[in-house]
């Protein structure tokens, strides 16, 4: 088991996170945990392209080196030359500890290796199997095979096995105040009118099977503007750009495609300006959460534990079709045990109800109406 006193003594830590902007982005608390305790250790993020854009925004990390590993879903072809710089790059650093943050699907292992050979000589982590060497530190994982808790809660658990904790278990991102300028002169540019209602839809998503059906968010878009009189950004990376002009097309000239035009810390601003966001269960879920926007999720059932963490939420699962569900057999097995029911797929009307109760004022819900924070996950045990 980890020694927890043995952490407060390192000076120079390394946090690994190697998946997407949203997984570092819930690991974050973690991170403060290991900041507010030891306040004088410099911590250096180990993450992955995608996930390295989000470092910037989160005051607790203090410098980030990035590797596209050969073991996770990207889009880089590293080589063996690729691993060992990065190894090579580790050892000059010289870091007296590493912790290694996964969810329970991923090996840990191959991460731990680089660790070794980089002669960091403690190693925390959860892993299934018995790391001997590898991980000195070691959380045997008991998700999901015993139970299932939310991603925030996985690595705030593993850091204070360390003997690392923080009072502020909330998802937090700073940016400039110049952002919110440059995001005011886009909508004018685009011909949004800022001193009227406006929200945000978010329509794409990196994994087909976590795609919520285009031609219902159009119709949603489209009540929107024509029923509710709001505008709609539609926002995303450039590659979703024709998507989110076919919905645009639809809702009509209310409806604005900034798709591509956003930097990341003007999304981040923008979203932090909405009332509401809605979205597929992607990276802009989790920035809401960290700006305290209130989020409708339509939410493929993949992964149970990565719902809006303590913001104020309506969570509208859809089911995965089996021809592209997870050949990751823990996944398999995690998602047996989570979703004994078919959930179906949530309609438009479905999504513009969810909408409306989080645009009410919040002390005219209803007791459970909506869900606020780590105590909803989709675990239905």
């Amino acid at each position: 088991m980890p020694e927890r006193g043995a952490w407060k003594e390192c000076k120079n830590v390394l946090c690994v996170r190697l998946d997407n902007l949203g997984d570092v982005l819930m690991t974050s608390p973690a991170i403060r945990a290991i900041r507010e305790t030891n306040q004088d250790c410099k911590i250096t993020l180990l993450a992955s392209r995608a996930g390295a854009a989000i470092a910037p925004y989160i005051s607790e990390i203090d410098e980030v080196l990035t590797f596209d590993p050969p073991w996770a879903k990207n889009k880089s072809k590293q080589s063996g030359e690729a691993v060992m710089n990065i190894v090579e790059k580790l050892k000059q650093h010289a870091f007296d500890g590493a912790v290694i943050f996964t969810v329970y699907s991923q090996n840990p292992l191959p991460a731990a290796m680089l660790c070794y050979m980089a002669g960091i000589l403690r190693v925390a982590g959860y892993c299934r199997e018995n790391p001997y060497h590898l991980i000195t530190d070691w959380l045997p994982d008991a998700e999901p095979l015993y139970r299932i808790q939310h991603e925030v809660d996985r690595q705030l658990q593993l850091v204070d096995s360390l003997g690392f904790f923080t009072h502020n278990q909330h998802l937090i991102l700073r940016t400039e105040e110049a952002a919110a300028f440059q995001v005011q002169q886009k909508l004018q540019a685009k011909g949004v009118d800022t001193g009227r209602p406006w929200l945000i839809l978010h329509p794409g998503v990196s994994e087909v099977k976590r795609q919520y059906p285009p031609q219902y968010f159009a119709e949603v878009a489209q009540r929107l503007t024509q029923e509710q009189g709001y505008q709609v950004m539609l926002t995303g990376v450039h590659a979703e750009r024709e998507l989110a002009e076919r919905i645009r097309q639809q809702a009509g000239n209310k409806a604005f495609n900034l798709c591509g035009e956003l930097s990341l810390e003007e999304l981040i601003n923008l979203i932090s300006q909405s009332p509401v966001l809605i979205s597929n269960n992607t990276g802009p879920v989790h920035i809401a959460a960290a700006t305290n926007t209130p989020v409708v999720v339509l939410y493929a059932l993949t992964n149970p534990q990565h719902t809006p963490w303590k913001v104020r939420h309506k969570v509208l699962p859809f089911d995965v079709p089996a021809e592209v569900q997870s050949r990751n057999t823990i996944i398999s097995f995690a998602n047996e045990r989570a979703f004994k029911q078919a959930a179906g797929r949530p309609g438009p009307e479905q999504v513009l109800d969810a909408v409306n109760t989080l645009l009410r004022p919040p002390e005219t819900e209803e007791l459970g109406e909506v869900a606020v924070g780590e105590e909803q996950t989709l675990i239905r045990l």
